[in-house]
């Protein structure tokens, strides 16, 4: 067998040298012609998998996406040519909402406020949206959610099971767009890219509703970049410049618009699901799922896959304010700022596309906030609580 894996899945050699030949090559490198002796391919987000691709992919018989989206492939496609289809839901999901969670404390700490006194809304309660809703509720934080699809889903299935109420159990605890964007202070997008249909999300964030934002909102896009109408949030921020945001998805990556990222407080280059632990996650998902359309054992451990962190244990004194506690322990894991100056160094000296993709195919080293342990003492419980509803592992310091 002789498998095709973008150059920027890591750990490719480990997981799929035992199955075939392993033969690498960058994501946008990936066309027709390299597909014409391929058994298997295993591409990331900016391979797009269509007809173009597969004109001589006789021999394909497996695709599989270390991500959790997929709207870079034509899925009804690969159904037609027989074609196995895995991707990697929630691979990443813990490394995004580590990326919102300091990335809101980075900015609340810029501009003079407190995360903990702000309403945040969530538009999108699945994999990453879930989990940012959970870690939030953990911290105490108040925040709505958005989520029609999954309250059509879950109303369809309480009225399947004979529940009385189904519709109002379904929605319970969440809200419309519209509500959310008058109610909240903070609105952070984690909707899948959906084109057309009853719940489509091209443009969920349309100018209407960019001019809806109350002055002083801040707008966090860590989704799909098409679900906001970059020219209307551009004019917004360049115009009244009375909103922010924080932005690492954008519309026609890595051609992005660099004016719109210019004028974002954090313009990171698509990178908020990028830690080590997620790209590992998500190789060893579609190792599980090849070894599974090709009848082949899986041998291969996750624990086996993720390195020791190179930060494993922090200590906190007393007398730290506890966002301020927060900010320390997460920039000991990551600290979006330097993603953010990064893709501007990049992108003056290359330009806007290509410094976009060579930040993200160079990405460094980063780890999840669930590899660091937190040690503090015993009067600090409050903020342990705290911290451990942020996704740390906690641990009482000795005296």
């Amino acid at each position: 067998m002789k498998i095709l894996v973008d150059a920027n899945v890591p750990a490719a050699e480990t997981c799929f040298a035992a199955l075939g030949e392993v033969v690498r090559l960058p994501g946008r490198e990936i066309d027709a012609a390299s597909l014409r002796d391929i058994d298997a391919l295993v591409v990331r987000s900016i391979t797009r998998v269509d007809e173009t691709l597969l004109a001589e992919a006789s021999r394909l018989r497996f695709v599989g996406t270390c991500t959790i989206g997929t709207d870079h492939v034509d899925t009804r496609l690969l159904a037609e040519r027989g074609i196995t289809f895995a991707s990697a839901p929630g691979c990443n999901a813990e490394a995004v909402v580590d990326y919102v969670l300091i990335s809101l404390l980075t900015l609340a700490e810029r501009q003079g406020w407190r995360l903990a006194e702000r309403r945040l809304g969530v538009v999108g309660a699945g994999n990453v949206g879930g989990r940012l809703l959970a870690r939030l509720s953990a911290m105490g934080i108040d925040c709505l959610a958005c989520d029609p699809p999954r309250v059509e889903a879950e109303s369809v299935e309480a009225e399947r099971a004979g529940r009385g109420g189904a519709e109002d159990e379904a929605s319970a605890g969440f809200v419309n767009l519209d509500t959310l964007i008058d109610e909240c202070d903070v609105l952070c997008l984690h909707t899948p890219l959906v084109r057309q249909g009853l719940h489509a999300t091209h443009h969920l964030l349309d100018a209407e509703r960019i001019a809806a934002l109350a002055p002083g909102s801040l707008l966090l896009n860590a989704g799909r970049g098409d679900c906001v109408d970059g020219q209307a949030l551009r004019a917004r921020l360049s115009g009244e410049g009375d909103i922010s945001a924080i932005l690492d998805v954008f519309e026609n990556e890595p051609g992005v618009d660099a004016s719109l990222a210019d004028l974002a407080e954090v313009a990171t280059p698509h990178i908020a699901g990028y830690s080590l632990d997620g790209k590992l996650r998500g190789t060893h998902q579609i190792t599980r799922a090849l070894c599974r359309a090709f009848g082949l054992p899986c041998r291969m451990t996750l624990e086996e896959l993720l390195p020791t962190p190179p930060l494993r244990s922090l200590e906190l004194g007393e007398g730290l304010e506890q966002e301020e506690a927060l900010r320390l322990a997460m920039r000991a894991v990551y600290d979006p700022r330097r993603d953010h100056d990064s893709l501007r160094r990049a992108s003056r000296r290359q330009g806007m596309a290509r410094g976009f993709d060579a930040c993200r195919a160079n990405y460094p080293l980063r780890r999840e906030f669930a590899t660091l342990e937190v040690a503090l003492a015993e009067e600090d419980r409050h903020l342990a609580t705290l911290m451990a509803g942020a996704g740390f592992r906690m641990r009482r310091r000795l005296e």
